[in-house]
């Protein structure tokens, strides 16, 4: 990789990049539980799963994690939604390009009979749904949320076709509480309810984007602490401090980062801010 920033600290890639690979993600003990169900139950049986949380504190994370999973295990089609705040003819035409079927958005009967049948004929092969990944499914419009939720079931609603994981922010929780999407909501089988991480989680995160990008020593313990305690419980924020200092690190060509860098860069640390979640949490 040929970033100017990464050869001063002999770093692989850079651990701060939202792009990281996926051996640097570092899954919680909630995330690991969330992801097991998926693959042990939500597979086999089909249905909705939630993924909820405030911007940044690592939703993404959780799809990409899942789709890493997913894509290990043999003959199992995952598709992934690109364009969540489109209409129905681009969800049709959309859902049509990922699963291989040649569709027509303006004839939305034949459309959804060839896919819950191409649905069908996998699960017949394979034992397991095919899944969908949505990403900010807050923005996706009611009716194409019905839709989903009508093309993914059958026989009167006792066979379910599809697996479905939708990921969005707070208004997607609200959207679910509409009576127009009250039946979707009734729907979820498996929620995860990611929360604003404590400095600790922060920490170890960060420890772990560090090492695995090839150097556990690009920070000191000090900076580490402050940078953990000061996210705001999240993890966007971490990485995008983190970021900075970096760059700003490479430039004036330090052996490492530390606090008299981000003294620098930010200013004297305040107290670290208390995030109401993190306290319900430690207490």
């Amino acid at each position: 990789m040929n970033d100017p920033y990464l050869a001063p600290f002999a770093l692989k890639w850079n651990p701060f990049s939202p792009a990281v690979p996926i051996e640097a993600l570092l899954a919680t003990v909630a995330v690991e539980h969330f992801l097991r169900r998926i693959e042990k139950t939500q597979l086999g049986e089909g249905g909705f799963a939630l993924i909820t949380g405030e911007p940044g504190i690592g939703k993404s994370v959780v799809l990409r994690l899942l789709a890493e999973r997913l894509q290990q295990l043999p003959e199992l089609e995952v598709g992934a939604l690109a364009r969540p705040q489109g209409n129905l003819a681009d969800f049709y035409r959309e859902l049509g390009d990922l699963f291989s079927v040649p569709l027509r958005p303006h004839n939305r009967w034949a459309g959804s009979k060839t896919l819950r049948e191409r649905w069908q004929h996998h699960f017949e092969a394979t034992l397991v749904r095919p899944v969908l990944l949505i990403d900010e499914a807050q923005e996706m419009s009611p009716s194409v949320l019905n839709e989903l939720r009508l093309l993914a079931s059958a026989r009167f609603d006792s066979r379910v076709l599809l697996t479905v994981v939708l990921a969005g922010d707070a208004r997607l929780t609200e959207k679910l509480r509409q009576e127009d999407l009250l039946p979707l909501g009734s729907r979820i089988r498996i929620r995860l309810a990611l929360e604003p991480a404590t400095p600790a989680e922060l920490l170890a995160c960060l420890r772990h984007l560090c090492a695995a990008a090839g150097n556990p020593n690009l920070m000191t313990p000090a900076l580490m602490q402050t940078l953990s305690e000061h996210a705001l419980g999240n993890r966007r924020v971490l990485v995008n401090t983190a970021a900075e200092l970096l760059a700003a690190g490479a430039e004036r060509s330090l052996a490492q980062l530390d606090e008299q860098l981000y003294l620098a860069l930010v200013g004297a640390p305040r107290p670290a801010p208390r995030h109401p979640a993190v306290e319900r949490r430690r207490a």
